[in-house]
């Protein structure tokens, strides 16, 4: 596989935030994937925001290596991610009929479906809805990493506290902050991080 040569834009933007912000004293795995985040976001916030632990990163990016499965919560978060295939079944009919069924979030259903299918070691990526974080949680569905950085108002930061009282492999943030571009950043950060194949 040969090297990733980004883009003049992206090595100046490094280059812009590297000069605002010095986060050399982090861990290889968790200064890129916080990098990252700031390049997809503008927003410095995230150096102190962004909560993991370096040996759940290198867990992941073993995972991934391996060719573990991605999952998403979301379409968006899928389309981020540029550099391998991913699941996502929130639009599959059958979410919205179990979702009905079980009274519960499509988003919720969406995760049942996808275990059912990938099952224990997925590198799991929630960017958009709380309750597919809770559902991750509480299903205890093994993973090889949580990446967990749902956005909004309602719900995201408390799924995220859940997530790390869990002690499942995580990656996650304080703030009621996140979303698709930002959870795809930072599992981008992990396939970009010397190269991962398809």
């Amino acid at each position: 596989m040969t090297a990733r040569k980004p883009h003049p834009i992206e090595v100046e933007s490094y280059e812009v935030l590297r000069s605002r912000i010095d986060l050399s004293p982090m861990p290889p795995l968790w200064r890129t994937v916080v990098e990252r985040i700031i390049h997809a976001s503008a927003d410095l916030e995230y150096a102190v925001d962004v909560i993991t632990d370096e040996r759940h990163l290198v867990r992941g990016l073993g995972a991934l290596r391996g060719g573990a499965p991605v999952v998403t919560d979301v379409a968006m978060v899928a389309a981020g991610i540029t550099a391998k295939d991913t699941l996502c079944m929130v639009g599959d009919p059958a979410a919205a009929r179990m979702a009905r069924a079980a009274n519960i979030t499509r988003s919720a259903a969406a995760i049942r479906l996808a275990y059912a299918e990938v099952g224990p070691g997925a590198v799991w990526v929630v960017g958009c809805a709380p309750t597919a974080l809770t559902e991750l949680v509480r299903r205890r569905v093994d993973p090889a990493l949580i990446v967990g950085l749902p956005v909004g108002f309602v719900g995201a930061k408390e799924s995220k506290q859940e997530l790390r009282d869990s002690g499942l492999p995580q990656l996650s943030n304080f703030s009621e902050k996140g979303g698709s571009a930002v959870a795809a950043a930072a599992l981008n950060a992990l396939l970009y991080f010397e190269g991962v194949r398809r």
